[in-house]
């Protein structure tokens, strides 16, 4: 089996980008970083689980992204971390919500998983497991950005009332979702939520079945409005409608994504199959990358394409 990887920055961020290819550049690079971190692990039989972990962490230590370092501030303006992971072939997870002071909320939610005791730990208590686990605390500020406190500003002067809704102030939660050469799979998220968000509100990010949940079948991280997400269990219905409806990936993504007789969702998801194929479908724009072994890394901001859809095994895309 042939190792595949696939990742997103976030959907409907930084609308103007797409006019300007220069803006896109440092995303560009920041995400074929992240890419090869998690192809390292991957190209020498690693797991993926420990690729997907490795990816998202790259991200979080990218100030572009609402992420790790770089997340959004809260109405409160403080910062309050999301993160989940999940193994397919064991349906092993772990999450945390509201994290303060933990530099990389992906590895944290990592160690959890291996822990094997509780899926979900939140606040001060997630912030301590992993201080017990060896993981450096950080500073609360280590994660305050001027762009971020610029967006808040701007925000409360401009958009007083807008709130966890509005997730196109989030600019950039992150996500992975690989295929190893076992043929196991493993989807990973992580953000700071929304700009200006509700203090203690929790995304769909860290929420199993909603926005990270890994099977047998595929694996999928999702990004968007989170609550929408939520009340869809969005990333679990992929895999239900290719359990229960033997539905092919690219078929099961586009009636999650493009349902227009239920609750719309607003945003976008990767995901990948046991199968090797890569899904990556969204409303909006998103931030996307993905690699297979032994093809180029595809790395790009746009909408549905030609490149959304990929066989690993076969070898080639097919069009949307």
């Amino acid at each position: 089996m042939k190792y595949c990887l696939a990742l997103h920055g976030g959907a409907g961020t930084l609308a103007k980008t797409a006019l300007d290819p220069d803006a896109f550049k440092p995303y560009q690079a920041a995400m074929r970083l992240a890419l090869e971190a998690g192809e390292k692990i991957l190209s020498q039989n690693g797991s993926a689980v420990d690729a997907v972990v490795a990816t998202v962490k790259v991200l979080e230590d990218c100030p572009l992204f609402n992420a790790g370092y770089g997340a959004v501030f809260t109405e409160d303006g403080v910062h309050e971390l999301d993160a989940a992971i999940m193994e397919g072939h064991t349906l092993n997870a772990g999450a945390i919500a509201g994290a303060r002071c933990i530099r990389n909320p992906i590895v944290a939610a990592h160690a959890l998983m291996r822990a094997g005791q509780s899926v979900f730990l939140a606040g001060e208590g997630a912030d301590r497991f992993a201080a017990r686990q060896g993981l450096q605390p950080v500073a609360v500020d280590y994660f305050s950005t001027e762009l971020r406190r610029d967006q808040l500003r701007e925000l409360r002067m401009t958009r007083p009332n807008a709130r966890e809704l509005d997730h196109d102030t989030g600019m950039g939660t992150v996500g992975a979702v690989a295929r190893d050469r076992r043929g196991n799979l493993a989807a990973a998220t992580s953000t700071g939520g929304t700009a200006n968000k509700q203090s203690g509100r929790i995304g769909d990010s860290p929420v199993i079945g909603a926005g990270t949940y890994a099977s047998e079948l595929c694996a999928v991280s999702a990004t968007g409005k989170g609550e929408l997400f939520i009340r869809r269990c969005a990333a679990h219905e992929v895999d239900a409608r290719m359990r229960y409806l033997h539905e092919p990936l690219a078929d099961a993504v586009k009636s999650v994504i493009g349902d227009e007789t239920r609750l719309k969702l607003d945003g976008g998801l990767i995901a990948v199959d046991r199968r090797g194929n890569i899904c990556l479908q969204q409303t909006k724009r998103m931030y996307r990358a993905m690699i297979v072994e032994g093809a180029s890394p595809t790395i790009d901001f746009g909408k549905n394409s030609a490149k959304d859809e990929f066989s690993s095994d076969a070898g080639r895309a097919t069009s949307t």
